[in-house]
Formats: structure tokens, C-alpha cells, sequence
């Protein structure tokens, strides 16, 4: 067939496709349908022609259509998690390696500032909290500091302590990153600081124990958090081609759902140091199991899982599903909708 009569027969069906809506999901799958069979043949035999191009653009209007459409179906909250999250954190993976990397060296930093100064403990961690954790130790009940009777009021101080930490990390990025920075900086001081204590005292095994039980999920999460900031702060920093508040606006949308993502972690990190840690501390008292006092082996598990499942899903999945979007666009390129050369 020659191409004028090709473009003679369905040239009105083709513009009736673009500019006409259709009446229902099933009308517009049939013109996709249709769109596609003209789109192969036009291919094969005018692979050169505008009308090849027209085709093409028409067939992938709608397919659009149809993958939003089918996309705005699923639950909200669940799309957020498994698909817009994950994407997000991919596009922006560099800001929490250096949130990752900054806040090990100041955790480096703070265990050895602590080892070579013997009043560095005290002077990050405060006079009283030491003295506090010295008298455990002598008591023979290391970490005494998580064992308190109201438990939902220590829940609440811990969870709401956290989210500050957090925001206040997210909202420092404003200040070209460098806020954030230095909140990554304390609290990685803090951290090693804190270690070195109980390492220095023959009681390191012990404390990762019970302190990373919550501690994986909550210093994770902050530094996360702490990324979210930094996000905010390449807006403004390296703009790329987009105007600095463009790119400002783009990069705190999203920091912002970053930093929301966090909150949830934040209160299971206070819900496993208000009701668990302080029964894994219990294992620890005087070296014998009492009060309640939780079998190693279960401490071991729930470290190991907080641990795998941050990292499966804030540094895994997002790299999985990025490279899925890619595959399923470069197949819908190539496939579906047969690109046409210019």
C-alpha cells in the first residue's frame, strides 16, 4: 500500500485519537491495540516518515495514560513505600554515603579523642551521665541507665528526643549542608564516645548487645535524616540546569519525604529501648540472666535483623528498583513503542 493511501484511511482515526478522550478503559486499550498494529506496519514499510513519528506519539500518549491510571489505583500510602520512596532515594544515594562516611569519622574521632584524654568521656557525655554509668558498672549492673519503671513516659521522651535530632539534621541543611554536617559530627563524636566507655571497661561486647538492639535502627535513621538535609543543601549548592530555586524546590520535596519516611523508625527505636533493651540489660547484671533478662541468642537476632533490613531496604531496594524503572522504560521504548529516527 502506498503511504498516501495508508494516510488516507486512518489519518481521521488517528486524529480522533489524539484529540478526542476516550469514553472508558476498555475503548482506550482498543485504540492502543489499534495504534500499535498501524505503528508496525508504518514501521516496516515508511520507516523514514513523519507519519511513522505521528503514530509513535499518539501510541505513547496513551500508554502513558493508561500506566498513570493503573498506577493511581494502588494505595496511596503503599506506592509511597515500594515505589516513590525507594526512586528517591536512589536519585539522591550520594548524599547518604556522605552522611554515612562523615558521621564514621567523627565516631573514629570520638573513640580516639576518648582514648588519648581521659576527661574527653566526660566533657561530650557530661560529668553526671558518667558518674551515673560508673556507679552501675561497680553495682554490677552496666547499663542500669534503660531500666525504668515507666516505661511509655521513657517511650515518649526517647521518641520525641530522636525526631528532634532528626529534623533538626534535615532543617540545618539550609545552611548550604554545613548545619547538617555538624549535627553528623556531634552525635558521631557522641556515639564513639559513648563505646569507648564500655569497650575501656571490658564490657564492649556486652553493650553492643544491648544498646545496638535499638541503636541500629535509630543511629541509622538519623543518619538518614541526616542525609535529608544534605539533599536540601545540594539544591541550592549545584543547581545542574535548573534555575537555584527551581532546583531548591525539587531537592526539598525531595528531602521532605525523607525525612517523613524516618519518623515510623523513630518510634520503633524507642519502642525497642523502652520495652527490649532493658531486658537484654538484665542479662548483664552481675553476668547471670535475672529479672526477666533475655537469652543472647535473641539479642544477636533482632541486631542482625534491624541491621539487614536498614540496609535492604534504604540501600539495596532503592538501587533494585531504579534499575527495574530502567529495564521497563528501555523495554517499552524498544518494544511496545518502536522509536523512530529523526
Amino acid at each position: 500500500m502506498r503511504e498516501a493511501l495508508f494516510i488516507k484511511r486512518n489519518a481521521e482515526k488517528w486524529e480522533r485519537y489524539q484529540q478526542v478522550r476516550a469514553a472508558n478503559a476498555d475503548e482506550q486499550a482498543e485504540r492502543f491495540i489499534t495504534l500499535l498494529d498501524d505503528l508496525a506496519y508504518s514501521r516496516t514499510f515508511y520507516p523514514q516518515s513523519k507519519v511513522t513519528r505521528w503514530i509513535n506519539n499518539i501510541a505513547a500518549g496513551i500508554y502513558q495514560k493508561i500506566y498513570r491510571n493503573r498506577k493511581e489505583r494502588y494505595n496511596r500510602v503503599l506506592t509511597f513505600w515500594v515505589d516513590e520512596l525507594p526512586i528517591v532515594l536512589y536519585r539522591n544515594r550520594y548524599a547518604l554515603l556522605l552522611a554515612f562516611s562523615f558521621f564514621l569519622l567523627s565516631l573514629t574521632m570520638g573513640v580516639f579523642s576518648s582514648a588519648s584524654d581521659d576527661s574527653f568521656v566526660k566533657s561530650i557525655l557530661g560529668e553526671g551521665y558518667v558518674s551515673m554509668t560508673e556507679e552501675n558498672i561497680e553495682k554490677g549492673d552496666p547499663f542500669g541507665v534503660y531500666r525504668d519503671d515507666d516505661k511509655f513516659t521513657m517511650f515518649m521522651m526517647i521518641a520525641a528526643n530522636n525526631i528532634q535530632v532528626a529534623f533538626r539534621a534535615f532543617v540545618y541543611g539550609i545552611f548550604f549542608g554545613l548545619g547538617t554536617l555538624w549535627i553528623m559530627f556531634y552525635n558521631g563524636v557522641m556515639v564513639g564516645a559513648f563505646e569507648y566507655m564500655f569497650f575501656s571497661r571490658g564490657l564492649g561486647w556486652q553493650s553492643i548487645l544491648v544498646i545496638w538492639i535499638h541503636g541500629t535502627m535509630e543511629i541509622a535513621s538519623i543518619i538518614i535524616s541526616g542525609s535529608a538535609g544534605l539533599v536540601m543543601g545540594s539544591g541550592i549548592l549545584f543547581p545542574g540546569t535548573y534555575s537555584r530555586r527551581e532546583s531548591f524546590k525539587r531537592k526539598v520535596k525531595d528531602a521532605l519525604k525523607i525525612i517523613i519516611a524516618m519518623v515510623p523508625f523513630f518510634i520503633l527505636a524507642a519502642s525497642l529501648e523502652s520495652y527490649v533493651t532493658y531486658r537484654m540489660s538484665d542479662t548483664f547484671i552481675s553476668g547471670t540472666r535475672a529479672g526477666g533478662g533475655l537469652p543472647v541468642w535473641i539479642g544477636i537476632v533482632i541486631l542482625a535483623f534491624s541491621f539487614l533490613f536498614m540496609f535492604w531496604y534504604f540501600v539495596w531496594f532503592p538501587r533494585k528498583k531504579a534499575l527495574m524503572k530502567v529495564k521497563e522504560h528501555h523495554q517499552t521504548e524498544t518494544c511496545m513503542l518502536i522509536p523512530v529516527q529523526e
